[in-house]
């Protein structure tokens, strides 16, 4: 869950420090008071785009961090040990936005890419916007909310690679035979060329050996004259360097005699002299090597002459032509899997039939999820005023699959008692749809996986004794998720378990905004000015104190 959260200099906070306790926490304030910085600023640090315009003005750099605790997320350790990140149970994730639309993320203080960023923020928060309720509206959104309900995003991707695999060899064998006459013609012109190709049998390191060889067979009159030169200097000549130091060991073993100091000098001496006895016999084995001959040259120099001569035949660099028969080859046993053994159409049906098997599974896991889903939905809309509603899931079979599955998913609700439901998109006001919104929200939220939860003004649009259910519904959540809500209804901020109150002033002409922790007093006031606006009485005061002793 998140633990703390540090914000620097964006937007309109100068310095901010936040500890965040578990369970139900609300976050109200005048409107324009800067409420949903603080989301904001977290998606930030969870890697989502950030733009210059969000470093506070006359500062160079906006900085975020947020502390996890991910003692309880195996799955997000496993990620982070994977990446090398992991630094014992907690989680730390910066950001550092720059003036001029540059930067910078870091996980546990190692440098990390926003790629990184979203990845790890995937186990940690949801967050839900005030537009949330419009995405459900999309057969995209509502399809990949039944998927994870029923936990089946793994056998949902395993079925759209089946699919793009089984496509793909559908499309290959189709064309082949539509072009089955011009592949017949490549396939006997590929032969001859490969046929040849294969006879010069190249390889891809044989070329650079080849120069390498050649420059050393051309100047083998050079390095055979200047072998022998060496070697003269070194041990064969009458003052070459060997003799020189042979009696400069002798004289110094004389001089032994008379002074033991001088070991020091024949000790350095000695190693010398094996070197170079070292170095004249390596020379003399390589001046008597028959590699050097001129009918080694011109071996070399006729491979060299058949390589460049065939390069240039096919328009690419000898180097490249070991490269070149093995995609002739592959592409020589691509058109031959497509003659008459059928072997491509074999291939064909069995990726249809791996797909049409996963479909099926997918197809079964989401009816099973469909059913239980719109079963606890509706038991909800009950709660949210919506009595006699009912929402029901519409699994739509394909004429053929796709790679989303077997079926069209839809969403349906009927706003009362006595009518069929009817597609989301069509029937649902708009506070209808917040309420149906949230009771899907809820619902699917107590299956997953992702510890803290954040729900920016998800109450929109309604008000009354709901508020006050919908306030129970996210107190309820908060039991066993960490629950973050930004709310202007005093009915839902009554039942937080902690109350953060955003407040906006003006300090040397710069306008800030701060986020405070109310206790029993303020929250008091708070919850009354929600409820009374500018003018608050003693009536309203104990109306906020009488919903607080009942939340």
């Amino acid at each position: 869950m998140l633990r703390s959260l540090s914000i620097r200099d964006f937007v309109i906070v100068d310095q901010l420090e936040l500890d965040f306790p578990s369970g139900f926490t609300v976050l109200t304030g005048e409107t324009g008071a800067g409420k949903s910085i603080l989301i904001d600023a977290l998606s930030l640090a969870l890697g989502e785009r950030g733009e210059s315009g969000m470093v506070r003005q006359g500062c160079e750099r906006a900085e975020i961090t947020a502390e996890f605790d991910v003692s309880e997320l195996p799955n997000l350790q496993a990620w982070l040990s994977e990446h090398e990140l992991l630094d014992g149970n907690a989680c730390l994730l910066r950001r550092i936005l720059y003036t001029d639309g540059r930067s910078r993320g870091f996980i546990n203080g190692s440098s990390a890419t926003m790629q990184q960023l979203r990845e790890a923020g995937e186990f940690l928060v949801d967050i839900y916007s005030q537009h949330a309720h419009h995405s459900l509206l999309k057969s995209a959104s509502q399809r990949e909310l039944l998927n994870a309900y029923g936990s089946l995003q793994a056998l949902a991707g395993k079925v759209a690679a089946s699919y793009k695999q089984w496509r793909e060899l559908h499309t290959r064998r189709v064309e082949m035979e539509r072009n089955a006459a011009a592949y017949a013609e490549e396939l006997a012109e590929l032969r001859d060329q490969t046929r040849e190709l294969a006879q010069l049998g190249p390889s891809a390191e044989e070329w650079e050996a080849l120069q390498q060889e050649h420059s050393r067979l051309a100047h083998a009159a050079s390095i055979l004259t200047g072998g022998v030169e060496c070697r003269d200097m070194l041990a064969e000549g009458e003052t070459s360097a060997l003799r020189q130091l042979h009696f400069v060991q002798h004289k110094l073993r004389e001089l032994l005699d008379y002074d033991p100091a001088l070991q020091e000098a024949l000790d350095a001496i000695d190693p010398a002299v094996i070197q170079l006895e070292e170095s004249d016999r390596f020379l003399k084995r390589y001046l008597n090597r028959s590699d050097l001959d001129p009918e080694r040259l011109n071996e070399v120099d006729s491979r060299i002459q058949a390589l460049h001569a065939t390069a240039r035949k096919h328009r690419c660099r000898p180097e490249e032509l070991a490269e070149l028969l093995e995609r002739w080859q592959a592409r020589m046993t691509e058109l031959e899997g497509a003659g008459s053994d059928g072997a491509l159409a074999q291939q064909e049906t069995a990726a249809r039939q791996a797909y049409e098997s996963l479909a099926q599974e997918l197809s079964h896991g989401r009816a099973q999820a469909a059913a239980s889903l719109q079963d606890k939905v509706s038991a909800e809309m009950q709660r949210l005023s919506l009595a006699g509603g009912r929402f029901a899931i519409a699994l739509t079979a394909l004429g053929e699959g796709t790679a989303h599955g077997l079926e069209q998913i839809e969403f349906l609700v009927a706003g009362h008692a006595g009518v069929e439901p009817r597609p989301l998109s069509k029937v649902a006001s708009g506070g209808e749809l917040s309420r149906i919104s949230l009771a899907i929200r809820v619902v699917t939220a107590q299956q997953g996986e992702t510890p803290t939860m954040i729900f920016d003004e998800v109450d929109v649009g309604i008000g009354g004794g709901v508020a006050e259910v919908v306030g129970q519904l996210l107190s309820t959540l908060g039991e066993n998720r960490q629950v973050l809500v930004i709310t202007h209804l005093p009915q839902v901020a009554a039942q937080g378990r902690t109350h953060l109150r955003v407040s906006k002033s003006t300090h040397e002409g710069q306008t800030l905004s701060t986020i405070q922790p109310l206790d029993n007093t303020h929250r008091t006031e708070e919850i009354a000015r929600m409820l009374g606006g500018m003018q608050i009485t003693d009536t309203t005061r104990q109306h906020a104190r009488e919903m607080l002793g009942f939340a």
